[in-house]
């Protein structure tokens, strides 16, 4: 009987659950965001356009007075300015690393939490 009690407490609860299944799916889609936005970014004007868009983007979300807002807008503006950095020829290399960087963390993350959530989707089963 305390074995089923110990069992139930490691049970995640169904909003945990979702939260780890929502961030995994944020996770990757930012991470395959920013793969496409470096293969934007190669292209002269078109490149130019989005890296401005996604940079205004991420100061509009980076003014909002929610915390997870701010650290949302946060990342989309440093790769909006990455974005924009790329078309420098000296700091090209440089800023198609760091987006390069980032999306892979931003994948790894997500698998990360997709994982746990489908543990975590098991232990409830």
């Amino acid at each position: 009987m305390n074995n089923d009690l110990e069992k139930r407490e490691t049970i995640p609860s169904a909003t945990s659950l979702s939260k780890m299944g929502i961030t995994a799916i944020g996770y990757c889609a930012a991470g395959i965001f920013l793969f496409l936005l470096q293969a934007i970014a190669r292209f002269r004007g078109l490149g130019l356009v989005i890296g401005a868009v996604v940079c205004v983007i991420g100061i509009v979300s980076f003014m909002s007075k929610d915390q997870a807002d701010r650290k949302a807008g946060a990342v989309i503006m440093t790769a909006g300015v990455l974005a924009l950095l790329s078309k420098i020829p000296v700091v090209a290399p440089l800023a198609g690393t760091l987006l390069s960087v980032g999306a892979v963390g931003l994948l790894v993350l997500g698998i990360w939490n997709g994982i746990k959530f489908f543990v975590g989707l098991k232990k409830r089963t």
